[in-house]
């Protein structure tokens, strides 16, 4: 089997050190096992997505000395692959309708509920339940939701999803690796009730790198130990869509000098930004704790 590795940025904002540091760790990895690296555009945001961080994303990767094949893959020109995949889920009764607001969600949410405090999944405290029995107004703008409960039920019950495995050869946030066992009570209690499919997108970031990891043929999925926990998502939305599953890769977070993790919204500095400074590839490599190019 031959090895696939891709990086998989959203255009919305420029790169920076974590960025490079996750491509850098799949490029290397993909040419010291002489496999592939690819590029994914994550461009499914239509409000936030803009063409000219797409053309900052790969000149930056240029002048890091990444390279990669073309056509690039583009989540939004996707959209009838994500609705192929929510078809078969809504036609095994595993998605429902959902038509709650942040707000709505929040205030249900802070309502006083018995052993839920403070639990936090993938995609932060538990969806509560609101629209899970078919009360939602399809005629209203609406996001899919996946019913975990049916989700672990169609799958065989507890004892079949227990049997499920994940393969992990990087580090979760607790120094987390080798194979791991799904947990269908955590994936019922903590994970809960994930957004399948945006109101205003054709999928969400779940179910698409589910696909298109798939469609890809990826064989080692690299990214940030930020990500560990979905990654028993992932596993489970590979069993219930027959996709092939790859082995995981999940790195340590970089950090500023205050130990705050890098990210767009606070505008840390881009790559492009240290470009203009005097950095070069060689450099960024020294800051990151990589070894030289092997180029």
């Amino acid at each position: 089997m031959t090895l696939i590795e891709r990086f998989a940025p959203s255009p919305n904002g420029a790169l920076h050190l974590g960025h490079a540091f996750s491509c850098l760790t799949a490029f290397d990895a993909a040419r010291a096992g002489a496999g592939l690296f690819l590029l994914r555009i994550e461009d499914l945001d239509p409000g936030r997505s803009r063409e000219a961080f797409v053309e900052g994303i790969e000149a930056d990767l240029a002048w890091l000395g990444v390279t990669w094949p073309r056509p690039v893959m583009r989540q939004s020109r996707r959209g009838p692959v994500y609705r192929s995949a929510l078809t078969k889920l809504a036609l095994r009764g595993l998605l429902f309708a959902c038509t709650c607001t942040r707000r709505d969600i929040a205030e249900a949410q802070a309502a006083p509920q018995e052993g839920v405090a403070g639990i936090v999944g993938p995609d932060g405290a538990p969806y509560p339940g609101t629209c899970r029995d078919g009360g939602a107004d399809r005629s209203l703008p609406h996001a899919l939701r996946l019913d975990m409960r049916r989700a672990v039920a169609w799958l065989g019950g507890p004892a079949a999803v227990r049997a499920l495995t994940l393969e992990e050869i990087g580090e979760g946030p607790k120094g987390q690796t080798g194979s791991r066992r799904l947990d269908p009570d955590w994936l019922v209690e903590v994970c809960g009730d994930v957004v399948l499919s945006r109101k205003d997108a054709a999928a969400a970031y779940h179910l698409a790198v589910v696909v298109d990891d798939a469609a890809q043929l990826v064989s080692h999925v690299t990214r940030g130990e930020d990500l560990y926990e979905a990654a028993a998502l992932h596993r489970l939305l590979q069993a219930l869509l027959e996709l092939p599953v790859p082995v995981w890769r999940h790195h340590r977070l970089i950090r500023d000098e205050d130990g705050r993790r890098l990210a767009k919204r606070d505008r840390d500095a881009g790559l492009a930004e240290l470009r203009a400074a005097g950095e070069t590839p060689a450099s960024i490599r020294d800051r990151l704790g990589l070894p030289p190019s092997a180029a």
